[in-house]
């Protein structure tokens, strides 16, 4: 296991490169990894943990600290929305309509969501098309219960720097253009050209956990 203080600072040392100074928030991304791995990284001073699977998430979550925010990531479909709510604190992946209202309708406290966006185009990943992402977000912002606090995408894959960055890049301007603090972007193989791009938010499974089980 890298670990979360280590790649933290190799974060840190990046933004210091570049000249920034705003502070970027590192969700670690447990998806195949055990209650115990989990435990070491929280004790590494980690609050923030991603899943994105509802079945795992809920076997694991019970048994970690109450004071771990946990972040929805994965795709959500509407007729799991009732355990979800129960589940996270924060909903990176809200990508249509219906899965918005849903999720105003069932959450019983007000939960932060992030409107997840397809930037590269690619058919395989989901997402709100770009030119339609102004709307949806405009929709999710005056939904009772829901806080829009920001944009989320996956990049493209494979991994190629001038891709990569025209995909975050767009996620930051369609940020910027609907005053959403929060961009969402940058995994174990392209923080680094998030970060370039503005990114806040990184959803790091591999770079902190190592192979993950299985």
């Amino acid at each position: 296991m890298k670990g979360y203080r280590r790649f933290r600072e190799e974060v840190l040392e990046f933004l210091d490169g570049i000249g920034r100074r705003d502070e970027v928030l590192i969700v670690a991304i447990s998806k195949g990894v055990n209650t115990k791995r989990i435990e070491e990284v929280y004790a590494e001073g980690c609050r923030h943990f991603g899943e994105n699977r509802i079945q795992e998430a809920a076997v694991k979550i019970p048994l970690l600290k109450e004071d771990i925010v946990w972040h929805m990531v994965g795709h959500l479909q509407r007729n799991k929305v009732s355990k979800a709510v129960k589940l996270f604190k924060v909903v990176q992946s809200v990508d249509r309509k219906e899965l918005a209202l849903a999720l105003s309708k069932r959450v019983e406290e007000p939960i932060e969501v992030f409107v997840e966006i397809n930037t590269s185009g690619e058919p395989q990943k989901h997402g709100v098309k770009p030119e339609e992402a102004d709307e949806l977000i405009e929709y999710v912002r005056h939904l009772p219960n829901l806080r829009l606090v920001g944009v989320m995408t996956v990049g493209p894959y494979p991994v190629e720097e001038r891709k990569s960055r025209r995909a975050f890049a767009l996620l930051r301007k369609i940020a910027e253009r609907n005053d959403l603090p929060k961009v969402s972007a940058g995994m174990t193989e392209d923080w680094k050209y998030a970060l370039l791009e503005g990114a806040n938010v990184l959803r790091i499974g591999r770079g902190i956990f190592g192979r993950r089980n299985g």
